[in-house]
């Protein structure tokens, strides 16, 4: 998850952009979604931190929860606009139609984040502050939308977008998020 840009506020920032420590221990790579031609090859459909996560002899686990399915990438290509993948013991169309759906995931250790980036497991169960400090609500869980990410805050699940003008500083060491939002953002 991304802060993106605003024109009326400066960019917040973590407490430590530097000291990324990551909450989950699997974040998705992205979705197998089709077989390609007759060795095995699966197109893969990639999330942000997917897109660059593969290369030869890379594992990746086909869930987020123990005792799931390990792969070995054996090779990656890009075919027009789309990414090809290739795993050991996948080398016909049949057995690489088997794991086609299935959605991959990396270690969260190994996501290299931008300053002001954060995995959405990071963000879930932080809490939203105003100004003075007061508590908003329990952030329980991260929606994407094509304009912003947005986070959905408390038993009601109001959604605050992640934009500059609205949150000014998310504290990873306190497990906070500093907004400044407009009155009635959060009304059900």
């Amino acid at each position: 998850t991304n802060l993106r840009n605003h024109p009326s506020a400066a960019a917040p920032r973590s407490a430590d952009p530097s000291a990324i420590v990551n909450t989950a221990r699997r974040v998705s790579l992205g979705k197998l979604t089709g077989v390609f031609g007759v060795r095995g090859e699966i197109k893969f459909l990639p999330t942000a931190f997917g897109e660059h996560a593969f290369a030869a002899g890379k594992v990746v686990a086909m869930g987020s929860g123990p005792g799931a399915r390990e792969l070995r990438c054996a090779s990656v290509r890009r075919h027009h606009e789309r990414l090809l993948l290739a795993f050991e013991g996948i080398i016909t169309p049949e057995t690489a139609r088997e794991i086609v759906g299935a959605e991959l995931f990396g270690e969260a250790g190994e996501i290299k984040l931008a300053p002001g980036e954060f995995l959405d497991a990071e963000l879930v169960g932080m809490r939203l502050v105003d100004a003075t400090g007061l508590d908003i609500g329990l952030v329980v869980a991260v929606q994407h939308f094509p304009a912003q990410d947005c986070l959905v805050v408390g038993t009601q699940r109001a959604l605050v977008p992640m934009v500059k003008a609205f949150i000014k500083h998310i504290d990873r060491t306190e497990r906070t998020i500093a907004t400044e939002l407009p009155e009635g953002l959060l009304d059900g």
